[in-house]
């Protein structure tokens, strides 16, 4: 199950067109990773069903415009199904002696009960199907959360949320020319690349970066003829060199300028290792 957060501020026309860039995005980097899976998207979510769950999750985290997602097992929007799915993921997640919470949405159909309904519903579920372990309910910093979405009379059943890099989808926001020569070029394209630009590289140094979130980078020669349907610049220079570098009265960007090197460097490492909290707190998920 997919998410995003931005997208979801558009106007009903803009957010469609952004849902439809971000679908072909992951059908894109899943198949640039060889990973087969179909995706379809539905009532603010995009769905991804395959049998490469890890492989798709990886794949995943390198789309921009996803704020989290979840590995999720579906089944029917009736209780009893529920119930049933519920029960047997507490099994294999709960430990003797630990607590636990569940936190329940429905997107607003006729299901035949509230939210409220389903989470004590389910708890009970839980409590009998565990009855061996002594686990006890904790609605405040339990164990272990189990979340439900109910959606288009389908049930989503699931653990964890993963959180991913945002921003908006690669390619919404038009076409820059990024000149990337040190650590901070590298690091200035790829912001652009969250904030939805295509970035067409001037340079050879971490091109490889770059690709890994942009599978059809393009790159050019410093002598080479501008595109004409670049929109911009971006550069990691600083100010003093802002105004030396084009004179054609377009824009340039500088979005490292305010950052200091240690700034830099935990980007960097995050671009290379796309290192993110694994797991966003229940009190702040997206």
């Amino acid at each position: 199950m997919v998410r995003y957060c931005e997208i979801g501020l558009k106007s009903d026309p803009v957010r469609r067109r952004f849902e439809g860039i971000l679908k072909r995005n992951i059908i894109d980097m899943l198949g640039n990773d060889s990973i087969e899976a179909v995706v379809t998207r539905k009532n603010a979510r995009l769905y991804v069903e395959t049998e490469d769950v890890e492989g798709a999750v990886k794949s995943l985290k390198k789309v921009f415009g996803i704020a989290s997602l979840s590995v999720a097992t579906v089944c029917d929007a009736d209780i009893d199904s529920i119930r049933s799915l519920v029960s047997e993921v507490s099994r294999d997640l709960l430990l003797p002696g630990e607590t636990f919470a569940i936190d329940a949405r429905r997107d607003g159909g006729n299901y035949g009960y509230t939210s409220m309904e389903l989470e004590r519903e389910t708890g009970s579920a839980v409590l009998e199907a565990n009855k061996d372990k002594n686990i006890k309910v904790r609605l405040n910093n339990p164990d272990h959360t189990i979340f439900i979405e109910v959606r288009s009379n389908k049930a989503y059943v699931f653990t964890s949320y993963i959180r991913c890099h945002a921003g908006l989808p690669l390619g919404s926001q038009g076409s820059v020319l990024a000149y990337v020569d040190d650590n901070r070029g590298l690091v200035s394209a790829w912001l652009m690349m969250k904030r939805g630009c295509k970035v067409i590289v001037c340079g050879d140094h971490g091109s490889d970066l770059l690709r890994k979130y942009d599978p059809h980078l393009k790159k050019i020669d410093v002598d080479s003829e501008i595109p004409s349907k670049v929109l911009g610049y971006v550069s990691g220079n600083g100010l003093d060199k802002i105004q030396t570098m084009d004179n054609s009265g377009l824009p340039v960007f500088v979005p490292t300028i305010g950052m200091h090197d240690g700034t830099i460097t935990g980007l960097l490492a995050q671009i290379r290792d796309d290192r993110i909290a694994a797991v966003i707190p229940v009190y702040h998920r997206i």
